[in-house]
């Protein structure tokens, strides 16, 4: 009877191999906060969307407005790397073939804001100077903040009288109490002669 050597009828070992998942990683995804302001023109949107668009990235938020004779335009753009390095070559030469002022800035989406409560602010009156900076320092000197903001002037349909109107989205830290602002806040809208609303905002 011959016994097997020592060693023999092993199975051979097996090289190590990298799991697929964890062998490749997915992109990144960046984010670039863009502004572009140029005089107002047909077709200004879709050259921007189309450069954006043939770069890669993806417009996560935008805002448009024409201010004057002006266009101006927000946009929040995501994308992996490469694609907003080249999105910022080609943004620079299409201001400058389009007659726009682009900037743009890396930048991160915002986090949760759980400490917070999103109050909505309206506001109209007749047009007076300062309004802004007057609302503007109620809510910072309480260390609230301002979220969104919109304005425009217009004339009352019965009266013609020129009237200004605000629109705000303000983060009210949960420390705050909410009836007591309120009251502080129509006193001093009363103290203005400011008609005002506030109230949460609705999901």
């Amino acid at each position: 009877m011959v016994r097997a050597s020592r060693g023999r009828g092993k199975r051979p070992s097996r090289p190590f191999r990298i799991a697929p998942a964890a062998r490749y990683t997915l992109p990144v995804k960046q984010h670039l906060a863009v502004s572009a302001v140029g005089t107002d023109r047909t077709g200004i949107v879709h050259e921007l969307a189309r450069v954006i668009t043939e770069c890669g990235g993806s417009i996560s938020e935008s805002r448009m407005a024409n201010l004057g004779a002006e266009f101006a335009m927000l946009l929040l753009i995501s994308g992996n790397w490469h694609s907003l390095a080249k999105l910022e070559t080609e943004l620079k030469k299409l201001g400058e073939t389009a007659g726009l002022t682009i900037n743009v800035k890396r930048t991160e989406p915002r986090g949760a804001r759980t400490d917070m409560v999103p109050y909505s602010v309206d506001v109209v009156c007749v047009d007076q100077t300062g309004i802004v900076a007057s609302l503007a320092g109620f809510f910072s000197s309480r260390s609230i903040d301002i979220a969104e903001l919109a304005t425009r002037v217009y004339s009352a349909a019965h009266t013609g009288a020129t009237m200004f109107s605000v629109q705000m989205i303000v983060n009210v830290p949960t420390r705050i109490h909410l009836a007591h602002l309120r009251e502080e806040f129509m006193d001093f809208c009363d103290s203005l002669n400011l008609d005002a609303i506030m109230e949460p905002v609705k999901s």
